[in-house]
């Protein structure tokens, strides 16, 4: 029940969003039955589709050529109407500054073009007000001759009588000059046709004031949101960088001092990130050199059958001391036991609540506590509980939420990743809220926590804030 509110709420907000970004975009910008506004309304109905089956797509068990085709799209709008939505934001901050700007300076200009013609212009509105200056034109001037002068008719009032000037008598004896019929008075209430204007004097139709400015504004916040989205793209495509970092172990021998550890997660292979992104980081990584590899969770997104042959590069990892592998929540959505298995074939040493010793200290490895929907969540003592505590120990535990368990064990340094550094600023802000640490080199007491933003993407394959990286975690003895 509580679920279904949930996804409700979610459905509501998406809809309200994307009924606010096509008023903004599409609404306020194009003209009723326009081709532009009928694409844009199309877009608002089928985009937010293919970010719905995008996300359940995978889920539902859809052939996996159907998540490709739907994955790109959908993800990468959910990114797209996250920063439009956010720009839009900023502009309604924007809009009515520009528009009071506007306004001035169009009074500014009335007033001046006012000036050469003795018209004043109202400071209020830039409407040019009907009072002259200047000597007043002579009536003869402007009237003709034999009508009455219209300001003499508006003195007179709308019901006064117009003057005529006695007839003259006929001559005695001649018989009287047939009256001329009057020319008929064009009827006041009938608007006389306009004359066509000539190609060089008919005035180009504007843009009123107020779609001017939400052009402008709209214009604005389509390239500020996209031009976000395509550089974060790039980011990830392009691949994880490498950082540095040097953690001081009291309990680290002076043999084991600068023992390299390269620390990767979050890889996500899945629709998205294939094989290419699986070799980059390969390549990555050895470049490195490291002495021990750790891949510390949520590896893929989807089936071995699916996504085995895109995994397979891993198998290509080089370190003196092995590579080892954690579970993350993902793996348990993607079969964690087959999984488990196949990355043993490629070479990969899985940690299930398990403990090797390395020259100089122990590393231990914990299943994500998203396994214990399936009886398969972190066992500390297990991994822990018998070992030598005098001892440097190293724990992999996907989420930094168990650092509370790694403490109470005697851990020294614990790695992990889940987070992606909040991936999507302003995530970051989201990602504090739910896990102790969300990137870097933290203590706990007696126990560093070290986090991963993570080699991939989840979702729309963008990082804003958050750029991709493995690091070399650089262990240092005190005693060296």
């Amino acid at each position: 029940m509580v679920f279904v509110l949930v996804a409700l709420v979610v459905l509501a907000l998406l809809a309200s969003v994307h009924r606010y970004v096509w008023r903004r975009f599409v609404g306020d910008t194009t003209a009723p039955g326009s081709r532009m506004r009928k694409v844009g309304t199309v877009a608002a109905f089928v985009l937010p589709l293919l970010s719905v089956g995008a996300m359940s797509s995978g889920r539902i068990g859809a052939p996996f050529w159907l998540q490709q085709v739907l994955a790109w799209p959908g993800f990468l709008w959910l990114a797209a109407l996250l920063y439009l939505t956010l720009a839009l934001l900023v502009g309604e901050v924007v809009r009515p500054v520009l528009g009071r700007v506007l306004a001035r300076r169009d009074a500014a200009a009335a007033a001046r073009s006012a000036a050469g013609t003795g018209t004043s212009v109202s400071a209020v509105d830039g409407t040019v007000a009907a009072t002259a200056s200047g000597t007043r034109p002579r009536t003869e001037e402007l009237v003709p001759a034999g009508l009455a002068s219209p300001s003499t008719q508006a003195g007179q009032g709308a019901s006064a009588s117009p003057v005529t000037e006695p007839e003259p008598e006929a001559a005695a004896g001649t018989e009287p000059a047939t009256p001329v019929e009057p020319e008929p008075r064009p009827d006041a209430s009938v608007e006389p046709e306009p004359r066509p204007e000539s190609p060089a004097t008919a005035a180009p139709a504007l843009p009123s004031r107020r779609l001017f400015v939400s052009r402008v504004v709209g214009g604005a916040a389509a390239a500020a949101g996209l031009a976000t989205v395509g550089y974060g793209t790039y980011g990830v495509l392009r691949g994880p960088t490498v950082k540095r970092v040097t953690v001081p172990l009291a309990k680290l021998p002076r043999a084991a001092h600068g023992f390299r550890i390269a620390v990767v997660s979050d890889i996500h292979i899945g629709p998205i990130l294939g094989r290419a992104h699986t070799r980059r980081i390969v390549d990555t990584i050895n470049s490195t050199s490291p002495d021990l590899v750790a891949v510390v969770g949520d590896l893929v997104d989807g089936s071995v059958a699916d996504l085995g042959s895109a995994a397979e590069p891993l198998a290509g990892l080089r370190a003196p001391h092995g590579s080892f592998f954690v579970t993350g929540n993902h793996e348990y959505f993607s079969g964690a036991e087959q999984w488990v298995n196949h990355v043993r074939e490629l070479g990969l040493i899985p940690l299930e609540n398990a403990r090797v010793e390395i020259g100089g200290f122990d590393l231990a490895g914990v299943n994500d506590v998203a396994g214990q929907t399936e009886g398969q969540g972190p066992d500390f003592v297990r991994a822990l509980g018998d070992r030598d505590r005098s001892r440097a120990s190293v724990l992999l535990a996907h989420q930094p939420v168990v650092i509370h368990d790694a403490v109470e064990h005697g851990v020294d340094l614990q790695l992990s990743g889940h987070t992606h550094g909040g991936q999507l600023w302003p995530g970051n802000y989201l990602a504090e809220l739910a896990n102790p640490t969300v990137a870097g080199l933290e203590r706990y007491g007696d126990t560093q926590l070290f986090v991963s933003r993570g080699a991939g993407a989840w979702g729309p394959p963008v990082r804003v804030g958050a750029p991709a990286d493995i690091t070399v975690v650089e262990l240092a003895s005190r005693q060296a």
